[in-house]
């Protein structure tokens, strides 16, 4: 599906900035190994340091590393809820550089249900991309191809179109999971009762 390869791969080894579409919103996003590609997203974005990014894919698996053991309340989730509108915070592990969890403990993972999200995750090598929304702070999220390359034009290194796989216009919902407590940071487009 996805025709520029090549172009994607060399712009994420590269330190480069890219945008795509996902199941729910437009995202933004680099390889999460670089630090340089990561400190672009938040000039982009203007984006306050004390936020952080969350961590994409295209399997569950490749996300792993990147965290502690996610808690049964955690995969329980996982199980009903990826692929899909559902971010899952969790402790970090060691794997994840504190300059994508802005020096927090935790970080959220996805796995968006989305064909050529997907494949970008095919492309980049790791298969992991270190994300956030396709918008400036405090700005409505991008929900179309057209809105993503108004965003990020001039600014993310390039604006992967969506052939034909839209997205749903609404946020996930982010649930962070500790031990046994289960908390709702933000309800989007799952509901989840505690």
């Amino acid at each position: 599906m996805i025709k520029n390869r090549e172009e994607i791969k060399n712009i994420l080894e590269n330190d480069g900035v890219i945008a795509f579409v996902t199941d729910t919103v437009w995202g933004l996003g680099c390889l999460p190994t670089s630090e340089k590609a990561v400190k672009k997203i938040y000039e982009i974005k203007k984006r306050e340091a004390q936020k952080p990014l969350i961590l994409m894919s295209n399997e569950v698996y490749h996300l792993l590393n990147y965290v502690k053991i996610i808690p049964k309340t955690g995969q329980k989730l996982v199980k009903k809820y990826f692929p899909g509108a559902l971010t899952l915070v969790t402790e970090k592990s060691d794997a994840t550089p504190y300059y994508i969890t802005s020096n927090m403990e935790t970080v959220g993972i996805r796995v968006p249900d989305n064909e050529v999200f997907k494949e970008i995750c095919e492309i980049a090598s790791g298969h992991v991309l270190a994300t956030t929304s396709a918008n400036l702070s405090h700005q409505p999220s991008a929900k179309t191809y057209e809105q993503a390359l108004e965003n990020m034009s001039g600014l993310a290194d390039l604006v992967i179109e969506d052939y034909g796989h839209c997205c749903k216009g609404l946020e996930s919902t982010v649930v962070g999971v500790f031990g046994d407590e289960m908390r709702i940071f933000r309800q989007g487009a799952i509901t989840i009762e505690l």
